[in-house]
């Protein structure tokens, strides 16, 4: 019998504002796909080829775009799914201290070596009552005030890291808490590399399933509130959006590592998925002035992007510059260290947004930080 895989999914209809279920199944020998209307019980999509979606973006919590309809996972449609898929599938918290958080392009390429994804992202600066209840079960130690003191001394990045094994594979990405014993033991580890001392060791990772669960729920609650506020100050700043076409190609850190290097400040960071409708709200000003408009929105929900805060005060013009032309062909020929010539594919698949006009810098941080994220 040939292998298929089944799962729960729901879809916001925003012409009718319902959400609507579906059971998705994906036939892997030849990536076609089929829906079943879960209301109505009938078949709503017939088995059809669609190459866009992958074996490996099928996890629960995951969203994925089916022609056009952008479908959140929410269960296995069957025992065999789940059993075959969910077995070994983690999720952890890795949190980048403020030591290292200038080389989180670094950690992120270092996160995607070891096949895992990172799903979910914020840049973040704790207060001391914050990183107080964050470190809560270390309140009697010796080292609290000094743990506490430190992280709450700078900006750090939150991220929920999903894989096969992922709490044991981020641990050992991680190497031994004291830095100075990493470098001694595992020279290529995250510690050795950008940690100082056993404090200042550049990371942290969730150390059981039950602390992860509850360390993701304090940067990413799932009832109402969005944790900890962003770093974004909205001032002298531009827009920069990592499109989901370069995160799912694992480049999201290749992108970071370019940026901090070209001397820009990332002031702000976050993972967003948009539906269609804030995809076509954030790109209006391109609505009728760009032919690839429609395929821009399309693009823009196929999955998670990552949204940064650019600052200067010449960041929209000088960043501007640095991404390129729209055309990464184009990019390619006439300013090849750009970011669209190196990592774009082609005009609508061309790696990241920026705000091309001075005056929309601000509005477009705003559109993340303060309305999507308010």
């Amino acid at each position: 019998m040939e292998e298929r895989f089944a799962f729960l999914t729901e879809w916001y209809d925003p012409s009718a504002a319902l959400l609507r279920r579906y059971q998705l199944l994906f036939y892997p020998k030849d990536g076609s796909v089929e829906m079943i209307d879960m209301k109505n019980q009938r078949t709503f999509l017939r088995r059809t080829r669609y190459e866009e979606l992958k074996e490996e973006d099928l996890f629960i919590g995951s969203r994925v775009n089916v022609f056009s309809r952008q479908l959140s996972l929410i269960g296995y449609g069957d025992q065999y799914t789940a059993s075959k898929m969910g077995s070994r599938k983690e999720r952890t918290l890795a949190m980048i201290k403020p030591d290292a958080v200038t080389q989180i392009g670094d950690i992120i390429q270092m996160i995607y070596s070891k096949n895992l994804i990172v799903t979910k992202a914020k840049m973040t600066k704790l207060s001391w009552k914050q990183a107080a209840d964050f470190y809560s079960e270390h309140q009697s130690k010796s080292f609290f005030n000094n743990l506490v003191q430190f992280v709450t001394s700078g900006p750090m990045v939150a991220m929920e890291v999903m894989g096969d094994e992922a709490l044991s594979t981020w641990r050992k990405i991680l190497g031994p808490t004291d830095s100075a014993l990493a470098l001694k033991d595992t020279p290529n580890s995250l510690r050795a590399r950008f940690g100082t001392d056993g404090t200042k060791n550049a990371a942290h990772g969730s150390d059981s399933l039950a602390s992860a669960a509850r360390e993701l729920e304090f940067f990413f609650p799932s009832a109402t509130g969005s944790g900890p506020p962003s770093t974004a100050k909205c001032t002298d700043c531009t827009c920069c959006v990592i499109k989901p076409h370069a995160i799912s190609e694992a480049l999201t850190g290749k992108i970071l590592t370019s940026i901090s290097q070209a001397g820009f400040e990332i002031s702000a960071l976050q993972m967003f998925n948009l539906d269609r409708a804030n995809a076509e709200e954030f790109l209006e000003i391109y609505k009728g002035v760009v032919d690839e408009y429609a395929n821009l929105v399309s693009e823009l929900c196929t999955g998670p992007c990552m949204v940064l805060e650019i600052r200067g005060a010449e960041a929209p013009r000088t960043f501007r510059e640095f991404c390129g032309p729209a055309d990464p062909e184009l990019a390619r020929h006439l300013r090849p260290a750009t970011l669209r010539a190196q990592f774009g594919k082609n005009k609508v698949q061309n790696a990241v947004h920026c705000t091309d006009l001075p005056e929309d810098g601000v509005l477009e941080v705003q559109y993340f930080f303060k309305i999507l994220d308010g």
